[in-house]
């Protein structure tokens, strides 16, 4: 039919764009080929395949959008990309920023999600992917201690969207007026409390509020890496007379570069007396409190008023999958919810719509791969697979002792951050980058530099699930190279030798 300028539409070309039944096979056929391939072969792969920028952008830049491309060719081009230009965060030498190989379920579940697409925002489009995300939500909130029945929460993109969804959620309860009227609703500045070693999404958060790097205060730590109590009385009592207004203090359970556990229950202590939001930032972390004999290093978890967790860490689904967890139920709605004619109103007491508790609109359907890879684990394989993890962590920090290393952080999870200047001196951070990249250069592992405390080492992480003590080993002997050997390293272990050695 033309239309009323006498232009007729050409008739599009479906075929183009879902392929026909064998073409998909083929296709499908390469994809599981190629995975199956590529797993197998990681151990004895390089860890990281980086070429020059220039060959990247060749790659990438040759391709004519404009121009259809042979389908088998094009899924070819993203296999040749994905293999040969990126760092394997697969790979069980990958000791890395908490991207561990994806559970093979997570996968599955992305693949189902996005062939059959479902829009997880609202029940009336999808009420399985509702009903299964708030089961997840309420399976995590019970095992950080809340109340299953009365927490509240919704899937996010990852630790950023969560932590963004506790500033707006300290902001609204403490200023009732917040919602209708947003900055103005302020009597006076807001400030919001963490340790210097808390993640930099807060800052990130502070600014998309309309609030500032300013409304930040960043406490300095003990010599252990967590926030100083004192200093955050003192800051909190000196802000009060400056006339800001405190609002919120954030805990962070298992900081980024060092892994450390803020003291959780005295915090919540402290912002119940000085009426202050409790965000407990557990994106990593917070799965450790899913053991009973680290249950103590979280006591007080469950007084915070939310909690972040992203699944797509320590649980190993797929990027992205966060969670934000409170236990007001109903306030996330008061500050999300807006009139939508196109959509109906929710039935009966199904609460309110995802879409109307989240920043997010559109929902991709998240937590079927939480859903289905603690369904096939569950959280005794989790807790199994955590305890090996913390093994193969202290048996690092033993071999590093042996070999000459000063280990430069404590915590009981497995980072471990280190560097080969012995005492309290302080190694250049062009001497720690210089080792991490001579690691990744080799192939054999990969370990980056950070900062923790102001002072500049290697970091080195265990989060792969399939990572072994003969992956362990592997790093120690690479350090051992790049440093120019030591003496009385001792030898790779066999496969028949233990983590108690």
């Amino acid at each position: 039919m033309d239309d009323a300028r006498g232009f007729r539409p050409a008739t599009p070309d479906a075929g183009s764009l879902g392929l026909d039944h064998g073409e998909r096979r083929i296709l499908w056929q390469r994809v599981i080929d190629v995975l199956e391939d590529y797993l197998g072969s990681l151990p004895d792969a390089p860890v990281s395949s980086i070429p020059a920028d220039a060959d990247v952008a060749a790659l990438v830049q040759g391709c004519d959008l404009l121009q259809p491309m042979d389908s088998q060719q094009a899924l070819e081009l993203a296999v040749h990309g994905l293999l040969n230009c990126q760092v394997h965060a697969a790979h069980p030498r990958h000791f890395g920023l908490f991207m561990p190989r994806p559970t093979t379920m997570g996968v599955m579940a992305e693949t189902l999600v996005a062939a059959f697409n479902p829009q997880a925002g609202s029940r009336h489009h999808s009420p399985f992917a509702v009903e299964v995300e708030t089961h997840v939500l309420r399976t995590l909130g019970a095992w950080f201690g809340y109340d299953s029945q009365s927490v509240d929460g919704t899937m996010t993109s990852g630790g950023a969207e969560a932590n963004h969804t506790a500033v707006l959620a300290a902001l609204a309860h403490r200023f009732p007026a917040f919602v209708q009227d947003g900055a103005w609703a302020l009597s006076r500045r807001p400030a919001i409390y963490l340790s210097a070693e808390a993640h930099g999404s807060f800052r990130k958060a502070a600014r998309a509020c309309g609030l500032g790097d300013r409304s930040i205060r960043e406490i300095d730590t003990d010599t252990g890496g967590r926030i100083d109590i004192m200093a955050l009385e003192r800051r909190i009592a000196q802000d009060r007379g400056d006339g800001w207004e405190p609002v919120m203090v954030v805990a962070t359970a298992g900081t980024t570069a060092a892994g450390v556990v803020d003291p959780i229950a005295t915090l919540a202590e402290l912002a119940e007396r000085e009426g202050l939001w409790l965000h407990v930032d557990a994106a990593w972390g917070g799965a450790a409190a899913w053991l009973p004999e680290l249950a103590p290093l979280f006591e007080g978890l469950a007084r915070a008023d939310s909690i972040t967790f992203d699944p797509h860490k320590w649980l190993s689904v797929p990027l992205g999958a966060g969670a934000f967890l409170t236990r007001h139920v109903g306030l996330l709605e008061d500050l999300f919810s807006v009139d939508t004619p196109y959509l109906p109103e929710p039935d009966g007491d199904a609460g309110a719509e995802p879409y109307a508790k989240s920043l997010r609109w559109s929902r991709r359907f998240t937590g079927l791969k939480v859903f289905l890879s603690l369904l096939v684990a569950g959280r005794e394989g989790y807790q199994q697979t955590m305890r090996r993890q913390l093994a193969y962590g202290d048996l690092l920090r033993r071999q590093l002792k042996k070999t000459g290393w000063t280990l430069r952080n404590r915590t009981v999870l497995p980072v471990v951050c280190f560097d080969d200047v012995s005492g309290t001196s302080q190694a250049s951070l062009e001497h720690i980058k210089k080792i991490a990249h001579d690691v990744v250069a080799s192939g054999q592992a990969w370990v980056c530099p950070v900062r923790t405390r102001g002072r500049p080492v290697v970091r080195a992480c265990i989060s792969g699930y399939d990572t072994s003590e003969q992956d362990v080993m592997t790093l120690v002997q690479t350090l051992a190279d790049v440093r120019g050997g030591s003496v009385g390293l001792p030898p790779i272990p066999t496969a028949g030798s233990t983590v108690s050695d």
